[in-house]
C-alpha cells in the first residue's frame, strides 16, 4: 500500500464566485479535515493535491511539525497559468510539478493539470473536502481514471463535498456525521494509528 497514493481535492468556497457552495461550507471543518488527512498520511502514504492558495498553506502547517522529509511524502501539482500567484509555501515543498498553461486559458490549463495529476500516480483513495465546481470536476475525472480506487466525500465540510456525498455510492455514514477527522481517516484509509512514519519514501 505504501507504493500507492492518496489524492486530496479541496478548497474553501468563495461566496463572491459561487454563493451556492459557500452557503453550506464550513471553513473551520475544511481546515480540520485537511489537517487530519495530512496527519494520518504523512510518512505513511504519498499525498497528492493540486495547488490551491488556501489549501497548500494548511498542508505545510501540519507537514512542518511531523518530523519526516515532507518533500518525499507529498506531491503538489501547480499550473503555470497561475504563475505569480503561487502561495509562498510552494517554495518549501521539494516535490512540485509545474504544468504548462494551455492557450493562456484558465479552464483549459486546469483541465490539463488535473489530467496529468490523476494519470501519473496509482491511487488507492481520494478525499474530497469542501470546494466548488473544481472539486466536482476532479471527482468526476478521478473516478474515470482511477476506477478501482475509493472516493470519499467529507459531507461535514460542506460545499462540493456535501453535494458529492449524496451522489456517490456506498459512502460511509461517518462522512456525514463525524468531525473526528483523524480517527475517521485512519479507519477509511486502513492506516493504523501506530503505523510507523518513515522519514523518506523508498
Amino acid at each position: 500500500m505504501t507504493g500507492e497514493a492518496v489524492f486530496l481535492s479541496a478548497s474553501i468556497p468563495d461566496p463572491r464566485r459561487n454563493p451556492q457552495y459557500a452557503e453550506t461550507a464550513d471553513p473551520f471543518a475544511i481546515g480540520a479535515a485537511v489537517a487530519g488527512l495530512v496527519h494520518v498520511t504523512l510518512g505513511r502514504r504519498l499525498l497528492v493535491w493540486g495547488g490551491h492558495p488556501a489549501i497548500t498553506p494548511m498542508v505545510w502547517a501540519v507537514a512542518e511539525g511531523v518530523g519526516v522529509e515532507y518533500g518525499s511524502w507529498v506531491k503538489l501539482y501547480q499550473s503555470r497559468f497561475f504563475e505569480g500567484m503561487f502561495p509562498q509555501e510552494n517554495a518549501r515543498f521539494q516535490n512540485v510539478t509545474y504544468v504548462d498553461a494551455v492557450n493562456d486559458g484558465r479552464d483549459e490549463s486546469l483541465a490539463y493539470m488535473r489530467q496529468r495529476m490523476l494519470e501519473e500516480q496509482k491511487f488507492f483513495a481520494a478525499v474530497f473536502v469542501g470546494g466548488m465546481e473544481g472539486v466536482e470536476a476532479e471527482c468526476e475525472l478521478f473516478r474515470g481514471l482511477q476506477p478501482a480506487a475509493s472516493a470519499y466525500a467529507v459531507a461535514t465540510t460542506g460545499g462540493a463535498a456535501w453535494r458529492l456525498h449524496g451522489e456517490l455510492y456506498d459512502q460511509p455514514a461517518c462522512l456525514a456525521n463525524s468531525i473526528d477527522y483523524i480517527g475517521m481517516f485512519h479507519r477509511l484509509l486502513g492506516i493504523a494509528a501506530n503505523e510507523t512514519r518513515h522519514p523518506r519514501r523508498s
